[in-house]
């Protein structure tokens, strides 16, 4: 059994975990700045970093003190090394650099989206390779057949923006705080889907790449022609949404040979959004899986998960591992028509 204690910085959530290859998370701990970045209705990197330096030490010993672990009892420390807001990867990186030298133990350098990508398996043990795995957060909305540890085919992206993104935004045009996306989940409830007639981008399109700016510039029209009430156009955002990533999942199963669908990223902890799916997985009679909530969202448990698998199969880094702020799961894949694509 191998112990690993993990760090997280990539965006606005410091966080750290200890996780055994045995699936118990032993502890785990975040501190949010949502209050820090609240004034400005969005993330400011510089203010992201700072916190980081400020925060992390504290949770490092956190952790270690709740599970009462001595760092020398880990069998490695695992770190996100991107894709994200680069001042803040650098925080959990140079972190988990400094302990990996001081206390003799291996470096496992995680990219955040591995994390995500692998995560369910923490919770759901039965979860074999290959599994379709539908990646949706703030930063990425992609379609990756999982192969295994490490092996990622992309079959679709988005060519402009992600569905986290524009969540964010259209909760912001409703004039909702940030963060936007539990916002507008939560106005939606009491809306009516169907009210706001909105566009799909690319529904029923041949490839299944995914496209939501589009459907932001539609949100900020219903909202400044005063006409609809706001729970409406938030709810028909919302299945607008839904209706886009349904669409999208089903296409890439016409080119994947996988039998389970997996969903995973920020934007999967969403309620509706994983009742649609789990739908669209029941019709085809595929297996689905998704993980809890709070493992969707930025955290440091996928991140000792992810290393954890990678150590096992012998993928550990030398101290010179860079910070990416990207960092594509699938580095092979082609290039998508789109200029704001999100590798």
């Amino acid at each position: 059994m191998a112990l690993i204690l993990a760090l997280e910085s990539s965006c606005d959530d410091s966080a750290a975990a200890l996780v055994d290859s045995d699936r118990h998370i032993l502890a785990h701990a975040i501190i949010s700045q949502n209050d820090a970045h609240r004034p400005y209705g969005g993330v400011v990197p510089e203010i992201a970093a700072r916190a980081h330096v400020e925060i992390l030490p504290g949770l490092i010993r956190q952790v270690l003190d709740e599970a009462g672990i001595a760092i020398a009892d880990v069998d490695g420390i695992a770190a996100t090394a991107g894709p994200g807001l680069i001042g803040g990867v650098m925080v959990a990186l140079l972190a988990g650099k400094g302990l990996a030298l001081a206390a003799g133990k291996p470096l496992i350098a995680v990219n955040h989206l591995e994390g995500h990508a692998l995560s369910p398996r923490l919770v759901d043990p039965d979860l074999g390779f290959p599994y379709l795995l539908l990646l949706v957060s703030g930063g990425h909305c992609q379609l990756l057949e999982v192969r295994g540890v490490g092996d990622y085919r992309r079959l679709a992206t988005t060519i402009d923006d992600a569905a986290g993104e524009a969540f964010d935004k259209a909760a912001k045009l409703l004039g909702l705080s940030y963060p936007g996306g539990p916002a507008l989940e939560a106005l939606a409830a009491d809306g009516d889907p169907q009210a706001v007639p909105l566009p799909r981008p690319l529904l029923g399109s041949p490839e299944p790449h995914f496209s939501f700016a589009g459907l932001k510039s539609a949100v900020q029209r219903a909202v400044v022609s005063g006409v609809h009430r706001r729970e409406d156009v938030a709810a028909s955002f919302q299945q607008a949404v839904l209706d886009c990533l349904v669409d999208r999942t089903a296409k890439a199963f016409e080119v994947s040979d996988a039998s389970t669908l997996v969903v995973a990223g920020g934007v999967a902890a969403n309620a509706s959004v994983r009742t649609a799916l789990a739908n669209l997985a029941k019709a085809r009679g595929l297996r689905f899986s998704v993980p809890p909530s709070w493992l969707c969202t930025d955290n440091a448990a996928m991140i000792a998960w992810a290393g954890s698998e990678r150590l096992a199969a012998g993928l550990t880094d030398t101290r010179d591992a860079p910070a990416r702020a990207r960092w594509p799961l699938d580095e092979q894949a082609d290039k998508v028509r789109g200029a704001g694509v999100k590798a």
